[in-house]
């Protein structure tokens, strides 16, 4: 039976490959997602805390603004009392509605990664031309808003149509972080050259584990402690990322902020964290560009 392939990478064993370290010797590279999205009032896609209503479905709207009035802010703030860096992966759309949210990212050295214009929409069901334009308008945008060139990907909903992959790579992306196939960083096949993907967590994601499954925060606070410390573990044989996904409508309620604050602050003083790469996906990139070739 020969089933489709994407052919995008081939199959590696983890225990296969060669090994390699983070800067100064380190074994894990740690890095923490957070999504700043925004949607549209009364149509299109969104998440959903209960029940739907009809539209316009305010309720559910109302629920997701809170986490750009609140919830990121609250965030922001634990990561920096914890002395932990980020990643925002940000729909455009957010800088024209809250442009306040720009300057102190910036301050925090913190990366914007390309997360379409809004949640409300997805683009793997665009055809080849629209997404491509799609694409470059969202990188143009964040060079426009923030004056940071961004690199990295985070489709909107992880959806990919067939040419994604490509699309991003002619677009001058440099990685993308919605194929959650490996713990460590792996190049990928594009028509046009090669582009990475680096590690970010479905299952280890705020959204996932108490929108869907239904998880308490307590329950995510330990998976993400479990995930940490057995990780920790298998990196003596392997360099790995561990990535932790956040929504700002999710964790930032004040009784899900207080367990991921405990999470998040037995990692950052664990009295192994001399061995933990605290950093972003777009240095996980540069470093794992200077590799040797191969070595991935």
């Amino acid at each position: 039976m020969l089933l489709p392939s994407h052919d995008r990478y081939p199959y590696r064993a983890i225990g296969a490959r060669k090994d390699y370290s983070w800067p100064e010797g380190k074994r894990i590279a740690m890095h923490i997602g957070l999504n700043i999205e925004i949607f549209a009032f009364g149509t299109g896609l969104s998440h959903n805390l209960t029940v739907p209503l009809p539209a316009p479905d305010q309720r559910a709207f109302a629920w997701t603004d809170y986490g750009n009035r609140i919830g990121v802010w609250r965030i922001l703030d634990m990561l920096d009392e914890l002395g932990l860096p980020a990643s925002h992966l940000c729909n455009t759309e957010i800088f024209k509605y809250c442009p306040e949210l720009i300057a102190p990212i910036k301050a925090r050295g913190d990366e914007f990664i390309g997360h379409g214009r809004t949640n409300a929409e997805r683009h793997g069901t665009m055809w080849e031309p629209d997404e491509a334009r799609f694409l470059a308008e969202v990188r143009d945008a964040i060079l426009e808003h923030t004056g940071q060139e961004v690199r990295g990907w985070m489709a909107p909903w992880m959806s990919h149509s067939r040419h994604t992959p490509d699309l991003l790579q002619e677009a001058g992306y440099k990685f993308l972080m919605d194929w959650p196939a490996d713990d460590q960083p792996i190049w990928m096949k594009t028509r046009g050259g090669r582009i990475m993907s680096v590690p970010y967590p479905l299952e280890l994601n705020d959204s996932p584990q108490m929108l869907v499954r239904h998880h308490t925060p307590d329950q995510f606070s330990q998976m993400i402690i479990d995930q940490f410390e057995e990780m920790l573990d298998q990196s003596a044989k392997q360099p790995l990322v561990f990535g932790v996904a956040l929504h700002t409508m999710v964790t930032g309620q004040p009784y899900r902020l207080r367990a991921m604050r405990r999470a998040l602050k037995y990692i950052a003083e664990h009295p192994r964290r001399n061995e933990v790469w605290f950093t972003r996906p777009g240095a996980i990139y540069d470093h794992c560009l200077n590799l040797p070739e191969g070595t991935m």
